[in-house]
């Protein structure tokens, strides 16, 4: 009955904080969007190519190409060994064990990545990736977890600086912090909870950061798929930003849709900048 009462009283709290939220967006004119709204926007006859679609792809069509880290009946064996809904698993087209994207042999209007671009290992190399695949008016559409209300609510935003270095060093394979701060240092993913400042207790970290050593050292430099960036709607901007005047990046910020309240994730559409030489 306590645990009733409690769970009732956050949900009243969060359902509190959430109106008013909603109540400041109209008066700032802050453009909320939807998941389906915003990935409306990419056009039905387009030719598409969807980053990491896992077993739940987030477009679908005749025209749409799927790349993963994974082949078909790998994602389909994962996620029935971690009771993952896989009806959907779309057929693979590309597979690269590494996230390799220089594999993909053709190009086109729109680029999709749900919920990936926070595992590249190389954020700038990414991007350049990316672009060689884009054609000149082609868009880069981004679906990023916002590290307030996820699994990494306890870590601190990442840098402009920890993504020069990752660049500098050419990085092909997660650090072991990434590993270790993914598998030991997580949160709870109930975005709600996060939303009214109950981000639950910090896990037994000791035992997670042993086992995540030992599994870090055991993959022998392979590839191992944890979270190397942890984002915010105005950090990810003011880095990409950055990146363009430097001229480390080949996108400009077209269009940024902050993380609607009650929810965990934002919406990004980044536009190639044509004059950009890779």
């Amino acid at each position: 009955m306590k645990h009733s009462l409690s769970v009732y009283f956050y949900k009243l709290l969060f359902e509190f904080k959430k109106q008013i939220l909603q109540l400041f967006n109209r008066f700032q004119r802050q453009p909320y969007l939807t998941r389906d709204a915003f990935l409306s926007r990419v056009p039905p006859d387009a030719k598409i190519l969807e980053i990491g679609p896992f077993t739940i792809p987030s477009i679908s069509g005749p025209n749409v190409d799927y790349f993963d880290v994974l082949s078909r009946e790998q994602l389909l064996e994962r996620a029935i060994r971690i009771n993952y809904p896989h009806e959907q698993c779309p057929f693979i087209k590309y597979v690269s064990p590494t996230g390799d994207l220089s594999i993909v042999d053709e190009t086109y209007d729109y680029i999709l990545s749900s919920h990936c671009i926070e595992h590249q290992p190389d954020l700038i190399q990414h991007l350049a990736d990316v672009n060689r695949l884009l054609r000149p008016e082609g868009r880069y559409v981004l679906v990023i977890p916002d590290k307030r209300y996820c699994m990494d609510a306890f870590l601190p935003e990442s840098t402009l600086q920890d993504i020069l270095q990752a660049h500098e060093e050419k990085r092909k394979i997660h650090t072991l912090r990434s590993v270790v701060e993914h598998r030991a240092l997580r949160a709870h993913n109930k975005a709600w909870l996060h939303w009214i400042g109950k981000h639950g207790k910090k896990p037994d970290s000791l035992p997670l950061i042993e086992a995540a050593m030992q599994e870090y050292h055991a993959a022998g430099g392979s590839y191992i798929d944890v979270h190397a960036w942890q984002f915010t709607p105005d950090s990810f901007k003011d880095i990409l930003e950055t990146l363009l005047k430097m001229k480390l990046s080949p996108f400009s910020v077209e269009e940024i849709y902050p993380t609607r309240p009650g929810d965990f994730e934002f919406y990004v559409l980044l536009k190639r900048v044509n004059s950009f030489n890779t």
